[in-house]
């Protein structure tokens, strides 16, 4: 089980991204179940919107809320542990989307991030790319 972070689904959805290509082949050649989770979807469509290109946010809604590309995890139980989390890291950068993936991860006991953001590094897992 592998878990798929905001910066590698913006990087698959848009082809001039600079990690696209070797996130369009990782993507391509990985056979293992792929996990996200809703606060890493809301990254992504906010970050497609912000950068100018809805039609590929809904696009990128379309095939992560049909679980086409990866299963979804709504994390409301999660959240309270992941404030703790928060408030405890908060000085080693990270935003709380991070800390909610980590919680996420511990919780399904995932060994494998595909991730761009360096504080995934933090977690215990290996990182792809």
């Amino acid at each position: 089980m592998i878990f798929i972070d905001t910066g590698a689904w913006f990087a698959r959805f848009v082809p001039d991204d600079l990690a696209h290509t070797q996130v369009a082949k990782w993507f391509s050649a990985n056979r293992d179940v792929m996990v996200t989770s809703d606060f890493c979807v809301d990254e992504t469509l906010t970050l497609l919107v912000a950068r100018k290109r809805p039609r590929l946010a809904v696009e990128a809604g379309h095939a992560l809320f049909s679980e086409s590309l990866a299963r979804l995890y709504f994390l409301t139980r999660q959240i309270h542990r992941s404030w703790i989390l928060f408030q405890q890291r908060a000085a080693a950068g990270g935003s709380f989307t991070d800390r909610t993936s980590k919680i996420l991860i511990d919780d399904l006991e995932v060994q494998t991030a595909l991730a761009l953001d360096e504080h995934f590094n933090q977690f215990g897992v290996s990182v792809f790319p």
